[in-house]
C-alpha cells in the first residue's frame, strides 16, 4: 500500500518515486494474448533469478502524465501514442505486441484507482510507469515464455531542480547513446543504463545534461540524454531527424505540431550539426518528464557556448506555454490530445 496522500507536501514534490495505492498487472504467454489483467496492490514483485528481463535487459517501458486541470478535471495526455510505441518497442525485443484496448483499460484503471495521488492544478503531475518485461526463467539467449505488464503512478514535480533555470549541457565524444539499426528508437530498458555513467560524469562536473552525438557522424546531434532536442535559428525550428537511433517522443511530435500549425512557423526534421546548436538562437529539450526546458548554455572541446543569454527563448517560451496550457486546460485542445477521466 502507498503512503496516505493527505500526507504529500505537493509544494516540495520532486521527481522521485512516492508509492501510491495500486498498480494493474496483466500477464502474456509469448505466442498468446494479454489477459484481462486488473488492478493489485502496490508493492514488491516476485522474479526468477533467471528471468528474461534480469538476464538480457528484454524489457521495454513508457512514461505518461495525468494532469488536474484549471476546469478541475482530470486528463490524461496523448494515450493512444503510448500505446503504439510500447507496442512497438515491445515487439522489437521480441515480445508480444500490446494491445491499444488493454494498455487505455489499464492507464485508466491506474488513474482512477489513484485520483487522491493527483497534486492540485499547477503543482505538479501523477507520473504513469507502463512497463513490459520478460518474466519467464531462461538459461539460453532467446525470447522467454512468459510476459508480465504492470502500470504503476507516482505523483511528480519538476524533473529538474529549479525548473525555470535554463540547462547547462555538456558535449559527450567519449560515448554514444544509440546507433543506427540498433535500438535507439525504442524505449527498452537498457538504453536508459547504459546512459548512466556519462550522466554522472557530466554532473559531477556541474552540468545538468548530456549531449549524444551521432555514432556514424560525430558532427551531428541526437539526443540530450533523455529527451528530444531542438534549435531554433532566424525563426527556423529544426530537430534531428528520426533515422533509426533517435526515439520518437510523444512530447517532440507534440511540439513540431504546435509549431507547424499553430506559430506556422518553418520546422525542418534534418541532421543538425553540433555547430548549428552552439551558435542558434534558442535550444530546447522535450520529453514527458522535461516538458519543455530551455538550454543555456553547451560545453564541448571548444568550449562554454551560451545560448539565448542563458534565458529562455521567445519561441522555446511560447511553445512550453502552448503545450502546458493544453494540458492544463488553460487553452483549447483543438487536436483532440486530452483522455478525460470520470471521476
Amino acid at each position: 500500500m502507498g503512503i496516505d496522500p493527505k500526507a504529500i507536501d505537493w509544494d516540495s514534490l520532486g521527481f522521485n518515486l512516492t508509492e501510491t495505492r495500486s498498480m494493474y498487472k496483466a500477464v502474456c504467454k509469448r505466442e498468446g494474448s494479454w489477459s484481462t489483467g486488473g488492478l493489485i496492490p502496490f508493492g514488491n514483485i516476485e522474479l526468477s533469478p533467471a528471468a528474461g528481463v534480469l538476464n538480457y535487459g528484454q524489457g521495454v517501458f513508457e512514461g505518461m502524465k495525468a494532469y488536474r486541470t484549471i476546469k478541475n478535471r482530470i486528463v490524461i495526455f496523448r494515450p493512444d501514442m503510448n500505446a503504439k510505441r510500447i507496442s512497438m518497442s515491445s515487439q522489437r525485443l521480441c515480445m508480444p505486441a500490446m494491445d491499444k484496448n488493454l494498455f487505455l483499460r489499464a492507464v485508466l484503471a491506474t488513474v482512477k484507482d489513484n485520483l487522491d495521488y493527483i497534486p492540485p492544478n499547477g503543482k505538479g503531475s501523477l507520473y504513469l510507469r507502463p512497463v513490459v518485461w520478460g518474466t519467464a526463467p531462461v538459461l539460453g539467449v532467446k525470447p522467454v515464455d512468459e510476459y508480465t505488464f504492470i502500470v504503476y503512478a507516482s505523483p511528480v514535480g519538476p524533473y529538474f531542480k529549479g525548473d525555470i533555470k535554463p540547462l547547462n549541457l555538456y558535449v559527450t565524444k567519449d560515448y554514444h547513446r544509440a546507433a543506427p539499426k540498433g535500438i535507439g528508437n525504442v524505449k527498452a530498458i537498457g538504453n536508459y543504463s547504459a546512459s548512466l555513467l556519462p550522466l554522472i560524469k557530466a554532473k559531477n562536473e556541474g552540468y545538468d545534461e548530456v549531449i549524444y552525438l551521432n555514432a556514424g557522424d560525430e558532427e551531428l546531434i541526437e539526443e540530450a540524454g533523455a529527451a528530444n532536442m531542438f534549435i531554433i535559428k532566424d525563426n527556423v525550428l529544426k530537430t534531428p531527424k528520426l533515422a533509426g537511433s533517435i526515439l520518437p517522443g510523444v512530447t517532440r511530435d507534440s511540439v513540431l505540431t504546435l509549431a507547424r500549425e499553430i506559430l506556422e512557423i518553418d520546422v525542418q526534421e534534418t541532421d543538425v550539426t553540433l555547430n548549428e546548436v552552439c551558435t542558434a538562437d534558442e535550444v530546447f529539450c522535450t520529453g514527458t518528464a522535461v516538458v519543455v526546458t530551455a538550454v543555456g548554455s553547451i560545453t564541448d572541446l571548444d568550449g562554454e557556448h551560451r545560448i539565448a543569454d542563458e534565458k529562455m527563448g521567445r519561441l522555446t517560451s511560447k511553445l512550453k506555454e502552448m503545450l502546458t496550457g493544453i494540458q492544463h486546460e488553460d487553452i483549447p485542445d483543438e487536436s483532440g490530445w486530452l483522455y478525460p477521466i470520470k471521476e
